[in-house]
């Protein structure tokens, strides 16, 4: 099958931070994404979520991820919020309740094809005793967006 979104990743660099520091965690958890330093924020864009998909496998947090997706869930795609400390260490921790004092990791997924919950089965399958079920892709299988037979 054939997937096309679009993924945006926004993140405040704060005068105490050091900007490599923040871009070092964005690319920790998301390695296909080029962030760009903009008044005093770092925003990247990627068009596959393959490498973040193999860090909630590696971290066996597939039903976390997937609650918080379809709970973040709108028409045209999904958005969630990461810590940026815990990226910084290459570890997925969603952000929930008070924002962290220096900000989160924001992430916004616009879907095109197929629909967005399948997209979401794809990155975070549901699973049986943490194991997923049916999963439509392996894991560490990833999806180079410049191969053409996808």
């Amino acid at each position: 099958m054939i997937y096309s979104v679009d993924v945006r990743i926004e993140t405040p660099v704060h005068d105490t931070e050091v900007t490599d520091r923040v871009t070092d965690a964005v690319a920790n958890v998301f390695p296909d994404a080029e962030p760009v330093h903009e008044d005093g924020r770092l925003v990247s864009e990627t068009h596959s979520l393959d490498a973040f998909s193999d860090v909630l496998h590696e971290q066996e947090i597939l039903d976390t991820a997937r609650r918080v997706f379809l709970q973040n869930r709108t028409d045209e795609g999904f958005a969630f919020s990461l810590k940026k400390q815990a990226a910084l260490e290459g570890v997925v921790n969603f952000a929930v309740g008070e924002p962290d004092e220096l900000g989160e990791i924001d992430v916004e997924v616009r879907v095109r094809e197929p629909d967005v919950e399948s997209f979401i089965d794809y990155v975070a399958p549901e699973t049986d005793g943490g194991q997923p079920v049916d999963p439509v892709r392996e894991y560490g299988d990833r999806f180079d967006p410049e191969d053409e037979a996808h």
